[in-house]
């Protein structure tokens, strides 16, 4: 075999092995073959285990692919520290509402942001929330601890006056679950206090937005999300539906990843097959029990209305289920969209390492909001949006 002859063959070999490398399937022997448009830089994918706080995982998730995108060095950031602040936050506003409000463990995207900036942040490696002899956050079941929490705001609610001590009794239970928080800790053999570790890793809580799309109130405003975990009662930004899905093609295309607040409970969310779609059917023709032959292979998706959005945010159908992260694209065999999304359920529920592939018309019907960089908003939007 002649030089030339061997090198051109192993030039159509590694073509062959690298074409591929890009294309895989939604499971063993899946039958959605996927081909990637768009793959950001990701860290590992963790699992919150029996707690109810996905918008931290998936923030935190976020946020260290912004260091990423940024040219810093991959840290994993604490998520109990979030919820630790958080908690004591969203206790303050239920006493001083009354009991009025939802207290639970569930939060929101800004409620990360609100942490960041007000109280810093910590490397997961110095604040695990560990405290009772947890090896890994597999381990970690905070159903108790949400117990607590929520019967000690209870007594203060009911005795119809503020205390001088519930706040200390508060903070002692999340103490006792989560662990204190470290005044200052090691990284990288330096010394941090949260707020100057915040400091060094350079990220400005004011380039961080959150967009929706809702008819109820006025495209190209402002409004507090009403969904019962944005007990900050924080605004987002309201665009037409497919300025949304504009919006997040523009920034993954440009190297942004997306935290995703979505309703995960629809049939078309198999996250054992890893997809999520919209069949072009009625779902009420479809049991349940079923559902895995509907979800099995690749099919004409819904066309999405603002007007259906809509219907199902009034009926109460899609809530404000689940928190995630979209770091990047795919299309299947038929040409359709999917967002790739890190999911915080660890890596051994399906055959994708814990991520999933929803289609654009999943992400049209079912999301309740996105945050991103506000550099990565499509600058048409951004005009209309006012930044």
């Amino acid at each position: 075999m002649n030089i030339k002859k061997s090198f051109l063959l192993s030039a159509l070999a590694l073509s062959a092995i690298t074409v591929s490398a890009q294309t895989f399937t939604n499971k063993k022997d899946g039958n959605y073959k996927f081909t990637i448009v768009k793959d950001l830089d990701v860290t590992d994918v963790q699992n919150q285990a029996q707690s109810g706080t996905c918008w931290s995982f998936s923030s935190m998730s976020f946020f260290e692919s912004e260091l990423l995108r940024m040219g810093k060095p991959k840290v994993m950031l604490s998520e109990m520290y979030a919820v630790r602040n958080a908690y004591a936050a969203k206790a303050d506003k239920y006493v001083r509402m009354h009991g009025l409000i939802n207290f639970g463990p569930g939060g929101a995207f800004h409620d990360v942001a609100y942490v960041i900036k007000n109280y810093g942040i910590i490397p997961q490696s110095a604040y695990t929330g560990f405290a009772n002899g947890e090896k890994s956050q597999k381990d970690v079941n905070d159903n108790e601890m949400d117990a607590i929490l929520k019967a000690e705001v209870d007594v203060i609610v009911k005795a119809n006056k503020i205390s001088t001590g519930w706040v200390k009794t508060v903070n002692a239970t999340l103490d006792a679950y989560l662990g204190k928080v470290p005044e200052s800790f090691d990284y990288m053999g330096k010394q941090y206090t949260p707020k100057s570790f915040a400091d060094f890793l350079g990220l400005n809580m004011d380039n961080y937005v959150e967009i929706t799309s809702f008819s109820h109130h006025p495209f190209y405003s402002k409004f507090a999300l009403e969904v019962q975990d944005n007990w900050a009662w924080d605004q987002v930004y309201n665009v037409q539906i497919n300025e949304l899905t504009d919006v997040i093609d523009n920034a993954i295309m440009n190297g942004y990843t997306v935290a995703w607040g979505a309703d995960v409970s629809e049939k078309g969310f198999s996250f054992k097959n890893g997809v999520a779609v919209v069949p072009e059917l009625d779902w009420n023709d479809i049991k349940r029990e079923k559902i895995d032959s509907v979800v099995n292979a690749p099919a004409k998706q819904k066309e999405i209305t603002q007007a259906m959005r809509q219907e199902a945010f009034d009926n109460y159908e899609t809530q404000d289920d689940h928190g995630m992260h979209i770091v990047g694209i795919v299309k299947d065999q038929n040409g359709t969209k999917y967002y790739k999304v890190k999911n915080s359920w660890g890596k051994s529920g399906n055959d994708c390492d814990g991520y999933f592939y929803a289609s654009e018309a999943f992400v049209k019907y079912k999301t309740t909001d996105i945050m991103l960089h506000k550099d990565a908003v499509k600058k048409d939007v951004a005009k209309k949006l006012g930044f």
